[in-house]
C-alpha cells in the first residue's frame, strides 16, 4: 500500500493531492503522519511549508532511498521508519501532537512494473507479490494452500465469482508443475471471457496481494491505531482504490461519528463511542483535470474525519464487523 504516481514521469504526482493540502492546512504548520510514504510525494509537498514536521512510514525497503535524500534536505523536520503502518503507534513520538495522518493505499507505478515484486500480471516466473515485511510469498499461497483455502482467500479478498473453478484449476494443474505467474494468468483465461477494459485476472491478483500483505488486518488496526495517537481536531485521511477498503473504511468512520439508529420508530440512540466527526458521508473523487494526467487515479475514494475526542476501548465493534475477513487472513498460519 503505498502512494500513486503518475507513470513514465519523474516527478511524482500523489493522488488527490490538492484536496489533502487543503483539509490538512500545511501553511499553519504541524506534524503529520504519511503511512504509506511510498516516492514520497506527500511528504515532500507538506514539507515545503515552514514549521511542519513530517513522520514518514513505509513496509517496502526500498523507500528508504529516496528518504534518505529527503532526510538531507529537510534534516531534523524529517524522519522515516521502515515499518508497516499499522504500527503507528509504536513510532510517535510522545511530545508530538499529530495534526494529520495520510493512508493511500494504492501502488506506485514502478512497485506495479518490478519484475521482482511480481504484482503486475505481465511479470515472468516465480509469483512474489510481497511488498517487505513479510513471511510468505504468492507462490506460497498458489502452490500450497488447499483449494477450499483458495476458493474463499479469491471470494471475499478478491470478490470474483469463478472463484471455485479457479481455485480448483490451479489445484489440479499444480500436480503437474507448480504455478507460475504464466501459467496462474493462463488459468485464469481459460475460465473467463474478455470482457470489458479490466483484465481478466486484477480480482484473483488483487486477492492473493490482499493476503500476501495482509492488507485486511494491516488497515483495520492501522486506522484503530491512527485514531489512538491522532490529536484532538487532528484529521484522518484515507485514499483507496478498491470496494473492499472502501468498505472497511466507510464502516469505520460511520460506526465512529453517528448515533445510531435502531429504527425508524424509535429516537436515535446516543453513541458513546463517537470519536469523530465526519465531514462528509460521501467520497471525495479526482477532478477530470487529474484523471486526464493521472489515469491510475480514476478509481481513487478520499475519506476523511476529524477526531473530537479521546475513547479507550472502541474498537471491539469495528474488529467484530470484519472478523470474517481477518479469519481468512489467518489460513497464511498454514504456510
Amino acid at each position: 500500500m503505498n502512494a500513486t504516481i503518475l507513470p513514465n514521469s519523474e516527478k511524482h504526482y500523489p493522488v488527490l493531492l490538492k484536496e489533502i493540502l487543503s483539509i490538512i492546512s500545511p501553511q499553519n504548520g504541524g506534524t503529520f503522519i504519511d503511512c504509506t510514504f511510498g516516492q514520497g510525494g506527500y511528504s515532500r509537498e507538506i514539507l515545503k511549508f515552514k514549521n511542519t514536521n513530517v513522520t514518514a512510514i513505509d513496509r517496502d525497503p526500498e523507500c528508504k532511498i529516496t528518504a534518505q535524500k529527503i532526510k538531507q534536505i529537510h534534516k531534523e523536520r524529517f524522519s522515516f521508519f521502515n515499518k508497516k503502518f499499522s504500527e503507528i503507534d509504536k513510532i510517535k513520538n510522545e511530545d508530538s501532537k499529530i495534526k494529520g495522518i495520510i493512508l493511500d493505499l494504492g501502488y506506485s507505478y514502478a512497485q506495479i512494473k518490478d519484475p521482482n515484486k511480481g504484482l503486475s500480471f505481465d511479470s515472468k516466473g516465480k509469483l512474489n507479490m510481497r511488498l517487505g515485511l513479510n513471511s510468505f510469498s504468492a507462490d506460497d499461497v498458489v502452490n500450497k494452500l488447499s483449494q477450499k483455502d483458495l476458493e474463499l482467500i479469491f471470494k471475499y479478498f478478491g470478490e470474483d465469482k469463478d472463484s471455485r473453478i479457479i481455485s480448483k484449476k490451479i489445484v489440479n494443474q499444480r500436480l503437474q508443475n507448480s504455478i507460475n505467474t504464466e501459467r496462474l494468468v493462463s488459468i485464469i483465461n481459460s475460465v473467463k471471457k474478455k470482457s470489458g477494459r479490466i483484465h481478466n485476472a486484477t480480482k484473483i491478483f488483487q486477492a492473493i496481494r490482499i493476503f500476501v500483505n495482509k492488507e485486511i488486518s494491516e488497515l483495520i488496526y492501522g486506522l484503530i491505531n491512527s485514531a489512538k495517537i491522532l490529536d484532538i481536531n487532528g484529521k484522518l485521511l484515507v485514499v483507496s482504490f478498491h470496494s473492499l477498503e472502501d468498505k472497511i473504511i466507510k464502516y469505520f468512520f460511520k460506526s465512529l461519528s453517528e448515533d445510531k439508529k435502531v429504527s425508524r420508530y424509535y429516537p436515535e440512540e446516543k453513541n458513546p463511542n463517537k470519536l469523530f466527526k465526519l465531514m462528509s458521508k460521501k467520497p471525495i473523487y479526482p477532478s477530470h483535470d487529474e484523471i486526464s494526467t493521472n489515469r491510475p487515479s480514476r478509481s481513487a475514494k478520499l475519506r476523511y474525519a476529524i477526531k473530537k475526542k479521546n475513547i479507550i476501548n472502541f474498537e471491539k465493534n469495528f474488529i467484530n464487523k470484519f472478523s470474517k475477513l481477518l479469519e481468512i487472513e489467518k489460513l497464511s498460519e498454514k504456510l
